[in-house]
């Protein structure tokens, strides 16, 4: 099977954009949270998760079609926009935390 006939492939794509953006954002939090701007840093992170959580959706349903049955051929595409999510996954855990360290020093 071709990788353009891959019905991975498309949803891997999916995952690594979404969660790309989540980094993104997150980023964008982070610097936001060290100007003391904590509105704009936590609605980054709002952001952020929303991305994660599309990027989670898209996971689960092959998933979802595994258990019932319906098999994909293997990618290694897909085994890496599934690493790459769960790697900023927990960059945002971390990030959310960072942005309440510097609210807590910060507003001191």
């Amino acid at each position: 099977m071709s990788m353009e006939d891959n019905e991975l492939v498309p949803v891997a794509m999916q995952i690594i954009l979404h969660a790309g953006d989540a980094r993104v954002l997150a980023n964008e939090a982070i610097e936001h949270a060290k100007k003391a701007e904590f509105k704009e840093a936590t609605l980054k992170l709002s952001e952020a998760h929303d991305k994660i959580v599309k990027a989670h959706q898209s996971q689960t349903k092959v998933i979802q079609d595994e258990t019932r049955g319906i098999e994909h051929e293997p990618s290694l595409l897909f085994t890496h926009a599934q690493d790459t999510m769960m790697t900023i996954s927990s960059e945002l855990r971390l990030t959310k935390v960072l942005v309440e360290m510097f609210e807590l020093i910060l507003t001191k």
